[in-house]
């Protein structure tokens, strides 16, 4: 006889819901996890909520004023309930004082102040806990907050634009569109729920870009900018420069008590002193350590070509956004990974797709990183 299954189809088809709104919260929560939260009762949604800007109100709460009277519901949440006293006293007394009848729960949170203690805290009331609904997905969408607790390290996606043979440019330094409109347009989105935009210093000289997100409605998403920049060579003048009160600025440099450190700051830039790696540019180790210290727990990499090479040579990819033209350039383009030749690709990192889709006239392509 086959054996029933724990959750019904009703049970995931709220959890689902729950999972869509915890990743309205990416990019805005940190250091804090974004997490979704469903009370039905009575097969009737009652209340639901997600993580506010900057970590609180935590979703439990909002799903909880949202309903307005919660008593014998289940709750959906999609990360353990929070049972620590913080800036807030924690979700798992909140569900206890509404009088829920059940929680299920997608995942488990790694913080060692709630680690399983959430999840008791629950049962020692009385309420029913279930746990591991669609606990994979849960996982996927709070992999960058489990880096930072477990790792001391934020998720790290790469994104690249090439053509189809792998390259970024005709020439070095060209200001060049591999890819079009709808391309450029989703990769905004994915910058949209990410903490941090990390780029190289090579990419500020030669592109003098801005990095925020210029999509109607979520240009208040804009990503904190990070600059590696190992001889502090960033012009005062620069577009990221001159945007740093509005959008923080980060740079990761090896120079130290350089004047040019109060000129950048009066700007609104932040400048972080990095040691050096073996060959005098910033240890990028050390970066990451630096920015999960910061509570970064979710950058996007746009490069150019050496810095991310050097993020998969160290390991330090977790996932990888491609967007690719039908176009073609030759043997004399520039390598859109530097010195990895694209065609090599599956040699330095075990690819899994993930999503893929069209943004005519291109492809873009979804992967995580296996390890």
């Amino acid at each position: 006889m086959k054996k029933a299954e724990k959750f019904s189809e009703q049970d995931k088809a709220y959890m689902k819901i729950a999972l869509d709104l915890s990743r309205r919260g990416l990019g805005t929560v940190f250091p804090n996890p974004s997490v979704g939260c469903v009370l039905v009762r009575d097969g009737h949604i009652i209340g639901r909520g997600w993580t506010g800007a900057g970590g609180r109100p935590h979703a439990e709460k909002n799903a909880l004023k949202f309903a307005g009277n919660a008593e014998n519901s289940t709750a959906y949440v999609t990360l353990e309930p929070c049972s620590h006293y913080g800036k807030t006293p924690p979700c798992a007394q909140a569900l206890i004082n509404a009088n829920v009848a059940k929680v299920i729960v997608a995942t488990s949170d790694p913080d060692p102040r709630v680690s399983g203690k959430g999840i008791r805290m629950l049962k020692d009331a009385g309420i029913q806990v279930e746990f591991g609904l669609l606990q994979e997905e849960a996982d996927y969408i709070n992999q960058g907050f489990f880096q930072k607790i477990k790792e001391n390290r934020p998720l790290i996606t790469v994104k690249i634009a090439s053509t189809k043979d792998g390259k970024i440019a005709k020439v070095e330094g060209e200001q060049y569109w591999v890819t079009g409109p709808l391309s450029r347009k989703r990769g905004h989105l994915y910058r949209a729920t990410h903490d941090a935009i990390m780029v190289g210093i090579g990419t500020v000289i030669s592109d003098d870009p801005m990095l925020n997100c210029r999509i109607n409605g979520l240009e208040n998403r804009s990503p904190i900018r990070v600059v590696l920049d190992s001889q502090l060579r960033i012009n005062p003048q620069s577009k990221l420069c001159k945007s740093a009160m509005d959008i923080p600025l980060w740079i990761m440099t090896t120079v130290s008590n350089s004047e040019k450190y109060t000129e950048l700051e009066k700007l609104g830039a932040k400048i972080f002193c990095i040691n050096k790696d073996k060959i005098g540019q910033v240890n990028i180790d050390q970066v990451m350590e630096v920015l999960s210290d910061e509570g970064i727990t979710r950058i996007l990499s746009e490069g150019g070509a050496k810095l991310n090479a050097s993020l998969i040579r160290a390991s330090l990819v977790d996932r990888l956004l491609w967007f690719k033209s039908e176009d073609s350039i030759g043997e004399t383009g520039v390598d859109a990974l530097y010195d990895i030749p694209i065609e090599n690709l599956g040699k330095y990192l075990n690819l899994s797709l993930v999503d893929e889709g069209e943004t005519p006239p291109d492809h873009w392509q979804e992967f995580r990183i296996k390890r």
